[in-house]
């Protein structure tokens, strides 16, 4: 290229910005990395910049000061729900995945997940943290098209698919499925995981997609003391919880350093949201929103949404207002990196690009949104929804609310406005009416696949009554749901291979290695507000026997000693759907159902 000097101020400047412009073309014609990092149970006033007044995110706030903000942007009330959405771009109950538990938290195997979508278009995948879709095949990330993953089990460190007294620190946790001792605090070592990921992908040239999904501010409210003692004017639980989300905070800002260190952060899409509304933090500071983690109200539901890409121009303060929802992040993450999706893919959101694009001056139409809590195990009609547009809120059916005069839905004007009512009902109606013939598709575990010959159920996963489900390690220490007369929980499972499978059925996990009827000593508590599952002290179980049950029918019952760990059944399945539910008696006839089976098939053993 020719020098420009010699020639006049005003050409020097048009040729100037013309290479400044032709720079950031080029920039933005090679794939972004992405980094998406979202919290767990952190709402939108759970941060500095939104306003709250104790809590601690300088990182965070320094983000928001040079990226886009969406400031109506909208999940689901709850943790799973609002991830079905973000991977496949579809309502959540369209994905099977309407609850967090009872078997409504894995991901339906014909979704087809961001990370998926993104490694099949050249992307190197992680996944770090939570993922709460499926600890079994086919619902597990590493069959979801992530090539690394790192990950506790369940819904959280101590729930009951994780492994045996995880705790906050020094856990073990699943890397590519092998269990792995870590060293240090959960979230710093996803963190760290997620950043030796980057570093390798960078080194190797690679565009990436680093899904960082922290388990943190979810209780059990527990973080390293330092941060406790950031917050030691504050009452114990917020103290915890805040100082959790300034330990993610130290963690995000360390992650951009080293994007920055890596020379890869001015292609690099950095995303940071949350999955519902705070559990904790509302007591101190909500945005003026009514609702919590849970609710059909926008506390719920309404969370903080922050992009930063500087090639394409993302790198300075840029807030839109437009209603959008979870269920647009996959066609907007898939179009900006210039991918494709199966033409038989048809997804419930849109693309966002215009609305995050601070050159853009968006031509965008008003559209009708539905957040809904379905925690139950079929759902029901109307059950904590929410229909939203920009302007309005339909709740339950209910409720009208006026979000420009009334953000903090506080007055229903539902008689005052019929006609609108009628239309956001007729929406709903028809919504209902597509997605209801799915409900009754039960996502089931497969048995005697290849790549998944040895299957861990747990009662996490009991479909049946939720109070009777187990879902976490404490749970199962108290021996939850010890005395009922027959237990009517089970596992959905489909048999792909046919051939004679062992059912190793126990109280305690394979982990623990302890005898079924036996109790077991509380383990060490860890710094924090509240306590860890793993302190509870585990009662004795007067099982006498355990018994093979599947569709109902009993196949065979063995005695239990006081010795044994486990009691093993054969049997021999044709391919097909089943519903397993091992059980063991005690002497008075009260049935318990098995916490754990392992499923081994012939080719596995």
């Amino acid at each position: 290229m020719k020098s420009c000097e010699g020639l006049p101020m005003g050409f020097r400047l048009i040729l100037a910005f013309a290479a400044t412009t032709l720079a950031a073309v080029a920039a933005t014609a090679a794939p972004p990395n992405i980094v998406l990092v979202i919290t767990d149970d952190q709402g939108y006033g759970d941060l500095g910049h939104t306003g709250n007044p104790v809590v601690k995110t300088p990182h965070l706030d320094a983000l928001a000061a040079e990226s886009t903000s969406l400031t109506n942007y909208h999940v689901a009330p709850t943790c799973s729900p609002t991830r079905a959405a973000l991977m496949t771009g579809h309502w959540t109950d369209r994905t099977g995945v309407w609850h967090t538990i009872n078997g409504r938290s894995m991901l339906r195997e014909n979704e087809v997940t961001l990370g998926r979508l993104l490694h099949d278009n050249g992307y190197a995948t992680g996944m770090f943290g939570k993922w709460h879709l499926g600890d079994n095949y086919p619902y597990r990330p590493e069959d979801r098209g992530f090539d690394e993953v790192y990950r506790h089990g369940g819904g959280g460190v101590g729930q009951t698919p994780d492994l045996w007294d995880n705790a906050y620190f020094d856990g073990r946790y699943f890397r590519n499925g092998k269990i792995t001792p870590a060293t240090g605090f959960c979230t710093d070592v996803f963190f760290r995981e997620a950043q030796r990921f980057i570093r390798e992908q960078a080194v190797a040239g690679k565009p990436f997609f680093a899904y960082i999904s922290t388990n943190a501010p979810h209780g059990p409210l527990h973080c390293p003391q330092e941060y406790l003692d950031r917050y030691a004017d504050q009452p114990a639980p917020i103290a915890a919880f805040y100082g959790m989300i300034t330990n993610i905070d130290d963690s995000i800002g360390a992650t951009r350093t080293l994007l920055e260190d890596l020379g890869i952060a001015d292609n690099t899409l950095f995303i940071f949201t949350t999955d519902n509304g705070t559990a904790t933090g509302e007591k101190v500071f909500n945005a003026g929103m009514r609702g919590k983690k849970g609710s059909e109200y926008d506390g719920g539901h309404r969370v903080p949404f922050i992009a930063h890409w500087p090639a394409a121009g993302w790198n300075r303060r840029h807030i839109s207002n437009v209603l959008c929802h979870a269920v647009d992040v996959v066609p907007t993450l898939v179009a900006l990196a210039g991918g494709t999706k199966p033409a038989e893919l048809i997804w419930d959101g849109r693309s966002i690009r215009p609305l995050l694009d601070p050159a853009v001056d968006p031509d965008w139409a008003d559209r009708m949104l539905v957040t809904d809590s379905q925690r139950v195990r079929d759902p029901v009609k109307w059950k904590q929804t929410a229909v939203m547009s920009q302007r309005w809120r339909l709740v339950n059916g209910r409720e009208l609310y006026d979000m420009e005069a009334d953000p903090g839905q506080q007055r229903n004007v539902a008689a005052d406005h019929p006609q609108q009512v009628a239309a956001m009902t007729a929406f709903y109606d028809a919504w209902w009416a597509e997605l209801e013939p799915t409900f009754s598709q039960t996502t089931e575990i497969h048995l005697g696949h290849p790549d998944h010959p040895q299957v861990s159920l747990t009662g996490h996963d009991w479909i049946g009554p939720e109070q009777a489900c187990p879902w976490n390690q404490g749970m199962i220490r108290i021996r939850a749901v010890a005395k009922e007369s027959r237990h009517d929980g089970y596992w959905a499972v489909r048999v792909v291979t046919p051939g004679t499978y062992t059912f190793a059925v126990r109280r305690w996990p394979a982990e623990a290695d302890h005898p079924i009827t036996a109790p077991l000593p509380p383990g060490p508590g860890v710094p924090g507000a509240t306590k860890a599952f793993r302190t509870t002290p585990g009662k004795a179980l007067a099982a006498v026997s355990a018994t093979l049950r599947i569709d109902g029918t009993d196949l065979a019952t063995k005695p239990v000693t006081a010795t044994d760990t486990l009691v093993s059944f054969t049997a021999p399945l044709a391919v097909g759907s089943y519903r397993l539910s091992p059980v063991f008696r005690t002497a008075a006839g009260d049935e318990v159902g098995a916490y754990y089976c392992i499923v081994t098939s012939a080719a596995g053993e």
